[in-house]
């Protein structure tokens, strides 16, 4: 049964009159029950004309004065004696392009395109349990469906009745309702709500394109030229604009009901997307010879490999992702190295063609990054939240880091001249941007703090220097100066000219992500 009411009479004859789907008649009808719109269009036909001929065609009763239903319903109904709107008969069926839908409740509501879609999904091989439909209607169905609700308002307010626009069930609805499950029940998948793996739906109908246009004259301020939309008629503009615009001005530019189109609309390919997964670990680098990210100037690579690569390239085959984009707790340059726990960072996978991972797997993907190069280790691997990231660059610059660096002077020293670093604690100094990184970053001076340093002395012109700073202190400039751009800086302490000959990371103090042990 479809749970229509005595009030629905004047809707379904106005609206089969109008030459109106059988699904789209059940909307204007605000039947909200999900099962109606699943039944075969022949099914709904049958029962509509049954239940409106209940009215035209008053049944005979029996001798016990209840009414007899083996009858069949009349083969012509006509709604209203004084109608010149036409009448409804058993023979229309979904054979006529309905004006409002444009033929998505008609068409692609049975097995067959359910099918179809579902086949386009297993053709782009995802692997998932649950799934979401979204569907994408041409705009110029909203200005149908307007001019169509216009028009059961007119008969139904002539009955002291009235109708909520809001009330109206929605053709995307209705078409999900109609066909998600046969589509869930073809992949083996739960629709739901909210899913990771969203399955993309879409429809066109180039013949009433310009149905909308009407709307730019009449509520101008509406439609604003956007870079990322190819027309300015995007369904929300209209939707706006159908919102402002006065049911007597709509009627004056727009027929209620809409007329009836040649064409009906056509599916668009169907699409899939899974959300990005996202992966956390630590790396270390060994290799003075690798950057961190490809190195590219004026736009000639002139590294072979990097650190971000060499971690990703075994994600996105695993993972059968489109892409990736890569971060970390900082950067270290290509002729440093990152030793002890390693550096924080994050992985996000873009479309992810597989997504769900064991424990035991993820291991195995750890080992297979580790075994593919000899210049990077990772370790802590693991798929994390895209909330979670954000605690790798959270109070990022309130974090401490550790280096050792061997260090030259000009002047020739002695252990002895070292034995004041131990005894700075809490330098301040000023970092004005420096000169190697003018090119991405933007001019400014950053106050950094120098906690702790001590020096273990190795000849008269070298010795190692163990610094713990505030993280996002630059190095390399606080030992040379960088021309004065840092001060103060190693060479004014010492007041010697001094240089860094190798630099290596002990340790990125972030508890993040989570140990796992061994």
């Amino acid at each position: 049964m479809l749970s229509l009411k005595e009030k629905d009479r004047p809707i379904v004859g106005k609206l089969l009159c109008a030459g109106c789907c059988v699904r789209c008649v059940l909307r204007f009808c605000c039947v909200g029950t999900c099962s109606a719109y699943r039944r075969s269009y022949e099914d709904i036909h049958k029962e509509l004309l049954a239940f409106i001929s209940e009215e035209s065609s008053p049944q005979p009763h029996d001798a016990s004065g209840e009414e007899k239903t083996d009858e069949p319903p009349n083969k012509r109904l006509r709604i209203d004696e004084g109608s010149t709107e036409g009448s409804v008969t058993a023979a229309q069926t979904d054979s006529d392009i309905c004006p409002v839908c444009l033929g998505v409740l008609q068409d692609f509501c049975d097995p067959t395109f359910a099918k179809q879609v579902s086949d386009a999904v297993k053709n782009q091989q995802y692997e998932f349990d649950s799934l979401v439909l979204t569907v994408s209607l041409p705009a110029q169905l909203s200005v149908r469906e307007h001019s169509c609700w216009l028009h059961v308002k007119k008969e139904i307010r002539e009955k002291s009745m009235c109708l909520g626009k809001e009330d109206v069930i929605q053709v995307k609805d209705a078409f999900k309702w109609a066909v998600q499950g046969k589509i869930g029940q073809e992949l083996g998948a739960a629709v739901l709500a909210n899913s990771s793996c969203e399955v993309s739906v879409g429809f066109m109908h180039p013949e009433t394109e310009e149905d909308c246009h009407f709307l730019a004259n009449t509520c101008p301020d509406c439609f604003k030229p956007t870079k990322n939309k190819a027309s300015i008629f995007t369904r929300m503009a209209v939707v706006k604009a159908l919102e402002k615009i006065s049911e007597e001005k709509f009627s004056r530019h727009y027929p209620c009901p809409p007329k009836k189109t040649n064409t009906r609309c056509t599916a668009l390919d169907t699409t899939c997307l899974h959300t990005s997964v996202f992966i956390a670990g630590r790396y270390n680098k060994f290799s003075r010879e690798l950057p961190q990210t490809p190195w590219v100037i004026d736009g000639e690579r002139r590294m072979e490999g990097s650190v971000e690569e060499l971690i990703a390239a075994p994600l996105l085959s695993s993972f059968r992702a489109d892409g990736f984009n890569f971060s970390s707790s900082g950067r270290e340059d290509v002729d440093v190295r990152t030793l002890g726990n390693g550096r924080p960072f994050a992985v996000e996978l873009l479309n992810p063609h597989r997504a769900k991972f064991n424990r035991t797997e993820i291991k195995q993907l750890q080992e297979t990054i580790n075994q593919s190069s000899d210049k990077i280790r990772v370790r802590d691997l693991q798929i994390v939240t895209r909330e979670a990231t954000s605690r790798m660059k959270e109070g990022e610059e309130e974090k401490t880091k550790t280096y050792s660096a061997l260090i030259w002077t000009q002047k020739a020293i002695e252990s002895t001249d070292l034995e004041f670093l131990a005894n700075i604690k809490d330098l301040k100094i000023a970092q004005k941007t420096p000169l190697r990184v003018l090119h991405r970053r933007p001019l400014a001076v950053r106050p950094r703090l120098i906690h702790s340093m001590s020096s273990i002395y190795l000849d008269r012109h070298h010795f190692t220097l163990k610094l713990c700073t505030q993280a996002g202190t630059y190095i390399k400039e606080f030992v040379h100066g960088d021309f004065g751009r840092t001060k103060p800086n190693l060479c004014d302490l010492m007041k010697t000219n001094a240089d860094i000959l190798e630099l290596d990371v002990e340790s990125v103090d972030i508890d993040w992500p989570p140990a796992i042990p061994d």
